[in-house]
């Protein structure tokens, strides 16, 4: 969904830098994996295919903080809300 935001903040020797991966368009959004010592973020599409990614040493990486799209911010071509099922009487 447009909007989802990962910012992750690196030990670079004595300084911190910081670097942000964003969903740039609609449908797009962005995930993040783990393993073997590498955290690797990437901005997928809808059907999967990664467009932008990023990898990190784990052992670097100060922090790691998602910033969901809100909720209220919908586009057309995004899947409509989840509507409670009625309860029975």
């Amino acid at each position: 969904m447009i909007g989802d935001r990962v910012e992750i903040v690196v030990d670079a020797g004595g300084t911190t830098r910081s670097w942000d991966v964003e969903a740039t368009r609609a449908g797009r959004r962005v995930e993040v994996a783990h393993g073997r010592g590498v955290v690797e973020v990437s901005e997928v599409t809808r059907g999967g295919t990664p467009v932008r990614t990023a990898r990190f040493m784990s052992s670097r990486v100060l922090a790691l903080v998602e910033h969901p799209a809100a909720a209220t911010v919908r586009q057309a071509d995004d899947e409509p809300p989840v509507l409670p099922l009625p309860r029975p009487a």
